[in-house]
């Protein structure tokens, strides 16, 4: 593999790192946010979370949500290109669809969901783009770049 072709890999698995870790913060700061809405740490501390009773298996399934793009930060610089880019491209997919599931309840909401749905159209337009950089181009493409 020439050197051209590893650092397109790199900068491609920087690239999708990144990209997880702003979709990362956005639904950190999100979370965050909430805590100076008026009334939610009083209902909070009833054991309620709109209306629903805050439970183990709740906070559980909140782990394992933000556990797996923490993962995928450091798995994008890890995996091998064609695990990498599949895990990609699903998990992105995948987040999307739970995002806009769980949709927004006001404007700084809305926001913070544009720039996740945003940052993790990115991540999968970056893997489905991304080429195999061990593959070597045919003859005719390596004529016309040099």
């Amino acid at each position: 593999m020439n050197v051209q072709k590893q650092i397109l890999a790199i900068e491609t698995k920087a690239k999708l790192s990144t990209l997880w870790l702003l979709f990362l913060l956005n639904i950190i700061f999100r979370d965050i946010h909430e805590f100076v809405e008026p009334g939610f740490v009083e209902e909070i501390m009833t054991g309620t979370l709109n209306g629903n009773p805050i439970q183990e298996h709740m906070l559980l399934l909140g782990g394992v949500m933000l556990e797996i793009p923490i993962s995928m930060i450091l798995l994008s610089r890890l995996l091998p290109y064609r695990a990498n880019r599949w895990a990609n491209i699903i998990i992105a997919v995948l987040y999307i669809s739970l995002v806009i599931v769980t949709g927004s309840t006001d404007l700084d909401d809305t926001f913070h969901l544009i720039v996740e749905v945003t940052a993790l159209s990115f991540i999968i337009w970056s893997a489905v783009r991304w080429r195999n950089p061990s593959l070597k181009r045919p003859a005719i493409d390596a004529a016309v770049s040099s």
